[in-house]
């Protein structure tokens, strides 16, 4: 049984739902997979498939590096955070291997990362000892970023982020532009608590009309947000999520099926710990008193001024990360190219649409000019 800190912060889960990938399978999907099991023997050969811990900043974190060596980069930023896309990315990306070097990454606190730098137990003065920082996280991404250029023998590479990962993606893209061709935001965060002020205020209205009583009582108990109890993020997100599952592509379970070699009971409690680990630290918890790791982001006022190409894409039916926000700071901000390609029937998290559209940006946009 897990210990009270576990069972206490175990709506972590909620936003992790939130925050990963509602994602669906539609038949171009399986056909665009069923193609990528099969690449000639002469392709098949000359891929890379490296799984491996590769110590970065004096912690031990699991990266993957998947495609054809001849191609481009892209390092994948996934959400949460603590919510690996890893064992999930063959799925959604598998048939790009031919194309693209595909590089996931177990960040700080998520998945085999957590579980090779885990404590036995999640205590308080762990928590407390060991806290996640934003700064921390960026400063790992440039680090593996680094790593991957000389490895591989590339100039630059390109990120692609997905909710928390859009906030350390823009984060890295700043700090260290020449690392990068361009920087691909899905489900851009803008500035977190404005998101969940906005998130909280549209699905109560919502609710109202659809006259969801439950939910109604749900909202109105837990009240807006901001909130000291991390359980009420969770709450509210389980409700949102509902809300977005109908202004988007469905999502079969397909996509939810984890790769063999992440499917065993080790993994998946690492998974399940790492995301309260998360979750814990990205929100704070006065009654731990600790600190939430993103306290000040705002990049309507740090994340103005780009260095590098940039790109949106957004669902019109995300809660989560509402598209008003979205737009308003694509509108604000300077890059040498950008654009901002707003989705109809997607919502916060991955679909077809989400994959073709970054499918797109890369083909047309990047690669031809990608050094």
């Amino acid at each position: 049984m897990k210990n009270p800190i576990l069972r206490r912060l175990s709506v972590a889960l909620s936003l992790c739902i939130a925050f990963f990938i509602a994602i669906s399978f539609p038949a171009e999907a399986q056909k665009n997979q069923a193609a990528a099991a099969n690449p000639s023997a002469a392709d098949q050969s000359t891929f890379l498939n490296e799984q491996r811990f590769i110590t970065i900043n004096g912690q031990d974190q699991w990266v993957t590096i998947k495609g054809n060596p001849a191609k481009p980069v892209l390092l994948f930023l996934h959400g949460g955070p603590g919510s690996p896309l890893t064992p999930y990315a063959d799925q959604l990306y598998g048939s790009w291997e031919k194309d693209f070097l595909l590089v996931q990454w177990d960040q700080r606190g998520a998945g085999k990362t957590f579980g090779k730098n885990a404590p036995k137990e999640l205590t308080p003065d762990f928590l407390s000892a060991n806290p996640l920082t934003l700064a921390q996280m960026t400063a790992d991404g440039v680090a593996l970023s680094e790593y991957l250029i000389k490895h591989l023998g590339k100039k630059k590479i390109t990120l692609l982020g997905t909710s928390w990962g859009s906030i350390l993606g823009v984060e890295m893209a700043l700090k260290r532009p020449d690392l990068y061709s361009a920087y691909v935001g899905h489900s851009q965060v803008v500035n977190l608590w404005a998101n969940f002020e906005l998130a909280y205020k549209k699905v109560l209205a919502l609710a109202q009309q659809a006259k969801d009583q439950p939910a109604i009582d749900l909202l109105q108990t837990i009240g807006a947000p901001p909130y000291a109890d991390p359980k009420n993020y969770g709450q509210m997100l389980r409700v949102v999520k509902r809300y977005e599952r109908s202004r988007a592509q469905p999502a079969p379970a397909a996509w939810n099926k984890i790769a063999p070699e992440y499917d065993n009971e080790q993994d998946t409690q690492h998974r399940y710990d790492g995301d309260d680990y998360s979750f814990v630290n990205l929100i704070g918890d006065k009654k731990l008193n600790l600190p939430s790791m993103i306290a000040d982001q705002d990049f309507m006022r740090t994340g103005l001024k780009f260095k590098l190409p940039v790109y949106f894409i957004q669902g019109a039916g995300d809660l989560t990360t509402a598209p008003e926000l979205t737009t308003a700071y694509f509108n604000k901000l300077k890059a040498p190219k950008k654009e901002l390609v707003l989705l109809p029937n997607s919502a916060h998290g991955h679909n077809q649409l989400v994959i073709d559209a970054q499918l797109k940006i890369l083909q047309e946009k990047v690669v031809p000019k990608a050094k």
